[in-house]
């Protein structure tokens, strides 16, 4: 078992998102299925018109969701393991990833060098401002992540701040059942666990991510997550509901939405 250090230990709860990246790096070297990078037969097939994106774990985001995406400058936030990057560059987009996650650049680097195109690559920790300017993408393409961040209203006031005016926000996101719901293999479905789920504030749940290498991970609620949108400043577009691709929740509910957001 590894060793817990406590809860009065600022330095480790501090850096929380430092253990984030090297457990999402540990992830990806035991082939975690979102750290799998495109294959190059599903490149050339996206180049063929092809294709579909992930914000959530099943469902494809629509394609009436994506403007013309030739020559648009696209940031994917927390968005590497070279999965929707790629697509977006076959499609003629400029793309920037930002991750914090040095496994997941990784990915997004031989990708790159495979196919032959241009990715600026940025290793950026979301919990802090992010390093672009004002008013430069024209898409931001979000998928599931932001339950690894505790100040969520944060994210998206610097997503307002980079996105261009009219620019979109396509973000995925986590409904918090996943955190209330105990799913133990071979027992009953069990509420567990009080909302909000925070390892920062809560000793039990901190040594158990640290024994289980489950990451330092954070519920939100719907007025975090669409309220902080509004809040920011973005206008709500659509959203739709998904499940999850395993465990038993999924018999009952959707664990995830996704958001389309414009700035105005």
């Amino acid at each position: 078992m590894k060793k817990y250090t406590g809860m009065k230990n600022h330095t480790v709860t501090k850096n929380y998102t430092e253990i984030n990246a090297k457990t999402i790096d540990l992830w990806v070297e035991k082939k975690w299925e979102w750290g799998i990078p495109i294959s190059h037969e599903d490149y050339v097939k996206t180049q063929k018109g092809e294709w579909g994106v992930l914000l959530t774990p099943i469902k494809p985001v629509p394609r009436e969701w994506f403007p013309d995406l030739k020559g648009k400058k696209i940031l994917g936030l927390a968005s590497g393991g070279g999965q929707q990057m790629p697509v977006f560059a076959a499609l003629g987009a400029v793309c920037t990833v930002m991750d914090y996650s040095d496994k997941q650049l990784e990915s997004e680097i031989m990708v790159a060098a495979r196919e032959k195109y241009d990715i600026a690559i940025a290793k950026a920790d979301m919990t802090k401002r992010f390093p672009f300017e004002d008013s430069c993408f024209d898409i931001i393409f979000h998928p599931v992540s932001n339950c690894y961040v505790e100040d969520v209203y944060h994210v998206w006031n610097e997503c307002f701040r980079v996105l261009k005016k009219g620019g979109l926000l396509l973000s995925g996101l986590d409904n918090s059942l996943n955190y209330l719901i105990d799913e133990e293999e071979n027992k009953p479905l069990k509420v567990t666990n009080k909302l909000p789920y925070n390892p920062l504030i809560n000793e039990d749940l901190y040594k158990k991510a640290m024994d289980n290498d489950e990451g330092i991970q954070f519920s939100h609620s719907l007025e975090e997550q669409i309220g902080g949108q509004l809040k920011a400043g973005f206008m709500l577009l659509d959203l739709y509901e998904d499940y999850d691709n395993c465990g038993r929740i999924r018999e009952y509910a959707p664990s995830y939405f996704a958001t389309l957001a414009k700035k105005p």
